[in-house]
């Protein structure tokens, strides 16, 4: 079953207080005090609903509404008290004096949440925002390795002396026919045919 409203919202008035309703809430409640707002706008001859009769009242009429801007000191306790409470506007207004949470809450919406953005700080935990340093690491270029110049001076002293042992980096053919042949006609396969071949007749051959 739900709260029953306040009061007969349709022979209510609604929309801008004029100076007579705000001169007679004051007068009941300096009279009778706050709170009541069920029977206050019946008792007080107002045609307005109870709970417009105490935002009112909180927001606009009371006597310790602290005017004009913001300062300084209010902006640190408040980004404070946020840091620690959250969107919680009646406890930090608690802890500002003339201020209600309403006004708080605007002025936290159109201020300082947008300053905090600005600065680069989170609107959580109010500190900065650690990926912006993390990007600017991550942007540094890697340093470049240093060339190792005594490999490069052990190449140079290699090359030269190949270079001295004659091998001018050229592949050399190692696969030698090193099968002597003594004399013009002396080869082996000529005299393999002749059957009466004989190292004699070769060495005579040689000495004529």
């Amino acid at each position: 079953m739900g709260r029953s409203p306040c009061c007969e919202k349709a022979h209510t008035n609604k929309g801008a207080w004029s100076k007579e309703e705000d001169e007679r809430l004051i007068s009941y409640i300096r009279a009778h005090g706050e709170g009541g707002w069920r029977s206050l706008p019946k008792a007080a001859g107002l045609l307005r609903c109870g709970k417009s009769c105490r935002l009112r009242w909180i927001n606009y009429l009371r006597p310790d509404l602290k005017r004009g801007n913001f300062t300084k000191e209010e902006d640190d306790v408040i980004i404070k008290l946020h840091s620690l409470l959250g969107n919680k506007w009646s406890l930090i207004a608690g802890r500002l004096a003339g201020r209600t949470d309403n006004e708080i809450k605007n002025y936290w919406n159109t201020h300082i949440k947008r300053k905090l953005l600005s600065s680069g700080m989170d609107l959580l935990t109010h500190r900065p925002i650690i990926p912006s340093a993390a990007a600017k690491i991550d942007s540094t270029p890697p340093p470049q390795p240093k060339e190792n110049n005594s490999s490069s001076a052990d190449n140079n002293s290699t090359t030269t002396e190949e270079e001295e042992n004659g091998g001018g980096g050229l592949d050399l053919d190692l696969n030698l026919d090193l099968n002597l042949c003594i004399g013009i006609s002396c080869h082996p396969n000529k005299y393999r045919k002749n059957e009466s071949f004989n190292l004699k007749s070769c060495y005579d051959f040689l000495r004529g």
